[in-house]
């Protein structure tokens, strides 16, 4: 079986003075190899193509035979890595707790530790007769979550 450190290694190489950066790598026991990639501004097809071939040629398909798939990382997809929260700052998520709880927001910040989206609520204020919407920053950890992803909005 191939193995996926070394897929990531021949990845990481070709990634090197690019704007890419890798989002996953499978590698499962029939030798299906799926590469993720993701940029700030989009995945060009011709880049996944590139990426394609440099990968082929560092394989030898004499010594065993495999399936190689490179693609984006998907948009509307679950972010798997760090620089997916810091390139939608500023946008729309979808954020699934662990407990169950499905909030959006607009995505505030993000570091190697948790991140924090901006959500709107009806609070009653005292003295108001009616709620009002009020917005207010949430903050969690990646173990409090089941996923986070960008919001693909159609206003």
């Amino acid at each position: 079986m191939i193995e996926k450190s070394v897929v990531s290694q021949l990845v990481e190489e070709w990634l090197k003075e690019k704007d890419y950066f890798l989002v996953d790598v499978v590698v499962t026991p029939d030798n299906r190899i799926v590469v993720e990639i993701d940029h700030a501004e989009g995945v060009w097809i011709e880049d996944c193509v590139e990426l394609s071939r440099f990968i082929e040629s560092k394989l030898d398909r004499e010594q065993e035979d495999f399936e190689l798939e490179v693609g984006s990382a998907g948009i509307g997809q679950p972010f798997k890595v760090l620089q997916q929260y810091l390139n939608h700052i500023g946008m729309e998520v979808e954020v699934l707790v662990a407990d169950g709880r499905k909030l959006t927001g607009i995505l505030k910040e993000a570091d190697e530790t948790n991140f924090t989206v901006t959500i709107s609520k009806k609070v009653k204020l005292e003295g108001e007769k009616r709620p009002k919407m009020v917005n207010e920053d949430v903050t969690f950890t990646y173990n409090e979550i089941k996923y986070t992803k960008y919001l693909i909005s159609f206003k």
